[in-house]
């Protein structure tokens, strides 16, 4: 059922548990696309769910925190959740094998990973650009009744240009003209639906280890070039450092979260300016990794951090053993 339509909307308001009997038939499943848009959807869910048992629902929504508000407690111990990213390398690793989605790399960095990209080889930058236009700015306009949309699309845009980067809230409440205070909201509201996530500083020894920072990323490249509109290839681009990097990290979170993998995860950097990109703490066990695009790289190896938590490792991720990182 697609919410979109008003007679399916009308059928959520007004419906009782007799007459769901009578639309639903013989069928033994029934999706609700973008849930949250049907008023007191959770009531209507749970009338469903204990009137007439043999059906499973599937609900899903574009927005997670106002579809989360509207079932969570009507449906507690009732649902199992779910979270979709784009697609995942290792996804199309399993479609088309490892080699071809490695020939595949570069184009990824830029265009990423969104299923209609995907698909429609060719046509990437008209869809992100229409993505962009009816998702990142309309739907999220339209949740928060946002009145500053300019401001918004700035902060989006600092953040794209920020990627890898310690991210300050009071320089991007300068550089899109909205306040601290706002601009955390604006990103704690982006990171509920799936557009950024942020990155926390590790710190337990050391005093001059910064502790209240972060890093924000893109759940998908191509998403965060748009913003910029930069779509060149990655051997004219002089950001290749933050793609990397943001890729690896956007499709870490989806091996961990689609293996059921928990884990701690931060970066961390010192107020001398030493730095590791990733920390992961998995069953107690710490682990430093450095991200490099090319396998020539130099790279140093963290003796402080080492040294101050015994016990720790040490990786560098790059190109050539990616797929020991994602898969």
């Amino acid at each position: 059922m697609e919410t979109d339509e008003m007679d399916v909307q009308s059928l959520f308001a007004n419906s009782s548990a007799s007459r769901f009997r009578a639309i639903f038939g013989t069928k033994k499943t029934i999706v609700v696309d973008e849930a949250q848009r049907v008023t007191d959807i959770g009531l209507r869910l749970k009338l469903i769910t204990d009137q007439i048992p043999e059906v499973q629902l599937i609900a899903t929504g574009s927005s997670s925190f106002e579809l989360a508000n509207q079932v969570n407690e009507p449906l507690t111990g009732r649902k199992w959740e779910y979270q979709m990213y784009p697609i995942s390398f290792g996804e199309m690793v399993a479609h088309h094998g490892l080699l071809e989605e490695k020939r595949m790399l570069s184009h990824r960095l830029v265009y990423g990973y969104y299923p209609d990209v995907v698909n429609n080889p060719g046509m990437e930058k008209d869809i992100l650009k229409q993505l962009s236009d009816s998702y990142l700015y309309k739907d999220v306009l339209l949740w928060e009744r946002i009145k500053r949309p300019e401001g918004l699309l700035k902060l989006l845009q600092g953040l794209a240009f920020q990627v890898g980067s310690q991210v300050s809230y009071n320089e991007l409440s300068q550089l899109c003209g909205l306040d601290a205070k706002t601009v955390e909201k604006y990103i704690v509201l982006l990171e509920q639906i799936f557009i950024i996530f942020r990155l926390g500083s590790f710190s337990r020894n050391l005093r001059n280890e910064l502790k209240s920072s972060r890093k924000i990323y893109f759940y998908d490249n191509g998403i965060r070039n748009v913003l910029i509109a930069n779509f060149s290839h990655l051997e004219l681009r002089q950001d290749i450092g933050a793609l990397w990097e943001n890729f690896l990290m956007s499709e870490r979170m989806k091996k961990l979260h689609y293996s059921q993998n928990w884990v701690n995860s931060w970066y961390w950097r010192t107020k001398e300016q030493k730095e590791i990109d990733y920390v992961e703490e998995s069953d107690g066990q710490l682990t430093a990794y450095e991200f490099k695009w090319n396998p020539a790289a130099k790279h140093k190896t963290p003796k402080l951090f080492l040294g101050s938590y015994p016990g720790s490792q040490f990786q560098v991720v790059h190109r050539d053993n990616m797929d020991d990182f994602l898969l």
